[in-house]
């Protein structure tokens, strides 16, 4: 019994060593190359601004204004040779909570079959996160349609990432990633909707690792178009306020030599096509940013702003202490500084704590930072952008805009998600300032048109609150 004793302990000491030794490495582990890149600036052709809107009037009644995935489908039309495509969630499942949903991804999946069927076909490759499958537990017949149809699939190889959730992680990466899955082997409910999942689907997702990118790229008669966007094809997102930028030019080839990296990863091989070639528009540049690159450039342009600057920043969440400080900082500055947060109540039909922005809220406002919430009723406002607007002191440098896919957290600004933003800078550019009106509209809500409302008492986050945002935030063990 002593001997046994012994080693017990021994292995258990082993196994704690050889826990900790994984997680460690899992988040300092190299990382593929073109991941957390800032990619050289690039003339722009044309660009447009997009936006799916949502507000409700004085009866309550929610109205819907959307243009991102009519431009989607548009640009896939024009397609000629290849389209790419990088979408975080692609698939029907609508959470439990129900409601009136736009079927996006099937509107999307169809558009991509139809351009496959078309001769001569364009090559069509969509990159995806695995939890569309949760992560090999679930068939998925919108994909079994596109593969049929000659679309090629690559569901991201996330392990190819470094841990957010080292905790977890580090157990993980010492064998329980080897023990597969099965599509036909679920019993648990599916928190997600849909059939039912295996254990292993929930053991995977407690990684918290994920393709967060959502990027479409096309070539077409007049050349290269990208669209970036914090929208997901997703029929239980159909309903959320989100975000795209539409840019012509050779910031496509970025796009495009950013995703060929993640699609390898799965055994899916593009050929970088020829970089394309575009005169400026109204003087714009644009710039492709992903994941720590997205960070880096959203706070060199917060430390930039000065007093008579305007900075309005719109966000699903705002987490990351680097981000939250810089917002502080630059209030007490002198700059105008608006945030616009989603409440962070629900999530596809599951009620939720107000983490992290209710805490966030309370911390910016007692710095002098102007914030609203987000009026919604189940959807989610889903927009990421960090707008900066000179003002008169400043009339020689340009205005700027951050959109995309990233949230302002430790998990998508510090290279643990894959993310795709855009920069988007120059003097008297139309977009940005279209930019500019979406955020002004948001942020003046009225009674016919209720988009926003005021901090109140009731939004108040205990210190509990406020400490469990901090340890979460720190230590990957949250969902944002």
């Amino acid at each position: 019994m002593a001997r046994l004793g012994r080693t017990i302990k021994w292995s258990g000491a082993v196994l704690l060593v050889a826990w900790a030794g994984m997680g460690l490495w899992q988040s300092i582990k190299p990382l593929p190359e073109n991941v957390g890149k800032a990619w050289p600036e690039r003339p722009v052709g044309e660009v447009e601004f997009l936006a799916d809107r949502t507000w409700y009037d004085e009866g309550g009644r929610r109205h819907l204004d959307q243009h991102i995935f009519d431009e989607a489908v548009a640009m896939i039309e024009g397609a000629r040779r290849l389209i790419v495509v990088d979408m975080f969630l692609f698939n029907r499942l609508e959470g439990s909570g129900g409601g009136d949903f736009l079927p996006l991804a099937e509107r999307l999946a169809d558009a991509l079959i139809a351009a496959r069927q078309r001769q001569p076909a364009p090559r069509v490759v969509v990159i995806t996160d695995p939890l569309n499958t949760l992560y090999g537990g679930q068939r998925v017949p919108l994909y079994q349609s596109l593969e049929a149809a000659g679309v090629e699939l690559a569901i991201t190889r996330l392990d190819r990432l470094r841990a957010s959730n080292p905790l977890w992680s580090g157990l993980w990466h010492l064998g329980l990633d080897r023990l597969g899955n099965d599509p036909d082997g679920g019993w648990l409910p599916n928190a997600f909707g849909g059939e039912p999942v295996t254990l292993r689907s929930y053991l995977a997702l407690l990684n918290f690792r994920a393709n967060h990118r959502k990027t479409l790229t096309v070539d077409h008669a007049e050349g290269w178009s990208t669209l970036i966007t914090s929208a997901n094809p997703h029929d239980g997102s159909s309903l959320h306020s989100n975000v795209a930028l539409r840019i012509d030019g050779p910031v496509a080839h970025d796009v495009i030599a950013s995703e060929v990296e993640v699609a390898s990863w799965s055994g899916v091989e593009v050929s970088q096509p020829p970089a394309p070639e575009a005169e400026p528009s109204d003087g714009a540049m644009a710039q492709l940013l992903t994941e720590a690159a997205i960070r880096d450039a959203v706070l060199a342009r917060i430390d930039d702003t000065v007093a008579g600057d305007r900075l309005d920043v719109a966000a699903f969440y705002v987490a990351h202490r680097g981000v939250v400080e810089a917002l502080k900082e630059a209030s007490g500055r002198g700059v105008a500084v608006r945030v616009l947060l989603d409440p962070n109540r629900e999530a596809f039909g599951f009620e939720k704590g107000g983490l992290p922005n209710q805490p966030v809220a309370e911390e910016l406002l007692d710095a002098g930072v102007q914030v609203r919430w987000c009026v919604t009723d189940g959807e989610q406002c889903h927009s990421k952008v960090v707008l900066v607007r000179r003002g008169p002191a400043k009339d020689e440098l340009a205005d700027a805009v951050i959109l995309g896919s990233a949230n302002l957290t430790r998990r998508n600004l510090d290279d643990f998600n894959l993310e795709s933003s855009v920069l988007l800078k120059g003097r008297g550019v139309v977009a940005i300032d279209d930019i500019g009106a979406w955020f002004d509209q948001r942020w003046d809500s009225s009674d016919g048109r209720r988009t926003s409302r005021a901090w109140a008492p009731r939004d108040e986050a205990s210190w509990f609150d406020g400490w469990r945002y901090r340890l979460m935030e720190a230590s990957g063990l949250s969902t944002f």
